[in-house]
Formats: structure tokens, C-alpha cells, sequence
């Protein structure tokens, strides 16, 4: 998967390519679908929510920059996948997962594979994590059709966040995106993409 599907389109950090090779993808996918896991795509891991392409995964953690002593906040936990190797690459992950089956299954999950430095929340990601604020990092796994502020809001002065953005059945393209001294965001549109749609609460 990694020699194949990442480092082939341009995938160079080290770090990371360590981690993905260490990490077992097949541990994060239902049973019916495991022989599928190191596959080049997506798959449904139950309430119309999926696990994101291996290349998505090492693209977008690629361009988040994650430094060891990082606090990162990630949008979207699904099954606990993307924390894992953001993991690798962190100080700590704060982890949000508006479906709270899914944030139980993922807490379970990545407590007894021994990543401890993960903590996840069932909760509205568009609310972020307001106590744990502000991050070094933030990535969202599902797209929103706009950038949620109260992200914006927590993330660090010269922080730096990956964000799809777009409708459903639109046109949705990954982006950059880094705060600056004064507070103002740059954006730079990096990949076309398809994400699940970014839910709100109640």
C-alpha cells in the first residue's frame, strides 16, 4: 500500500511513511470489508460514513506539517484511523466524532491498540474543542461547505489546518489553510476531492 499508492504519487515525509507502514489498516474496517483495507479507496464503515483512501490519508496528513510537540485537533474520528497516524506525528490528538457509536467504537479501539496519546470526543465538530484551544493542527475529515470560524477561532497564531470544503454533490476541493499574526486566514486550494458531508448537531 505504501510503496504502491503513497510514496508512487509523491508522498516523501519519512515520519510518516514509517507510521503508515506500522499501522494495521485492516484493524480500522469492518469485518466484511477487511480483505479490502489496503486497497486504493474508501470504504463504508457503517452510519453512511467511510474510511478515507490510503493516499487521502497520507496527502492531507502530509500537508497538516505536524511537528512532535504539536497539539492537533482532528474533525471527524470515524474509525479512529486518521487519529492513529496523526498519532505518530503529534504531542497529542484531540479527536471529534458527531456519530457517538463511531467515538465509542474509536475510543475502544484505539485504547486497546495502545494509542494513548489520543483522546476523542461523540460531539459537533463545527463547535470544536473550545477547553482544549487553541491547536497547532486541525484537520477535518468531512467537508463542510464553508470553513467552520469556531475552527478558526482555536486554531494557534500561525497554526495551520486541512479542510474539504464543498456540497454533497457538488465540486469539493481540499484546502489549506494557515492563520496569521493579525488573525487573517491565507487559503491555498490543494486537490479535488470527495468527503462525506460535514454533519452538524442538534
Amino acid at each position: 500500500m505504501v510503496e504502491d499508492q503513497i510514496i508512487e504519487r509523491g508522498i516523501k515525509d519519512p515520519r510518516l511513511l514509517d507510521i503508515m507502514r506500522t499501522i494495521p489498516r485492516h484493524e480500522f474496517v469492518p469485518e466484511k470489508y477487511r480483505s479490502a483495507a489496503y486497497e486504493d479507496g474508501p470504504l463504508p464503515i457503517g452510519y453512511d460514513q467511510t474510511i478515507s483512501q490510503p493516499f487521502i490519508v497520507a496527502f492531507m496528513t502530509e500537508h497538516l506539517q505536524v511537528e512532535p510537540d504539536h497539539k492537533v485537533l482532528e474533525i471527524g474520528t470515524g474509525s479512529g484511523y486518521q487519529a492513529a497516524v496523526l498519532s505518530g506525528m503529534a504531542d497529542h490528538v484531540y479527536t471529534i466524532e458527531i456519530v457517538s457509536e463511531l467515538a465509542l467504537e474509536s475510543r475502544s479501539r484505539l485504547k486497546a491498540m495502545s494509542f494513548n496519546n489520543v483522546t476523542v470526543l461523540a460531539g459537533d465538530g463545527y463547535k470544536g474543542w473550545p477547553e482544549e484551544a487553541p491547536f497547532d493542527r486541525v484537520m477535518v475529515t468531512a467537508a463542510p461547505e464553508k470553513i467552520p470560524q469556531a475552527l478558526v477561532d482555536q486554531l494557534r497564531v500561525g497554526g495551520r489546518m486541512v479542510v474539504p470544503i464543498g456540497k454533497q454533490h457538488g465540486i469539493q476541493y481540499l484546502w489549506v489553510i494557515t492563520k496569521q499574526k493579525d488573525g487573517t486566514i491565507v487559503k491555498d486550494k490543494v486537490l479535488p476531492v470527495r468527503f462525506v458531508p460535514m454533519v452538524k448537531g442538534e
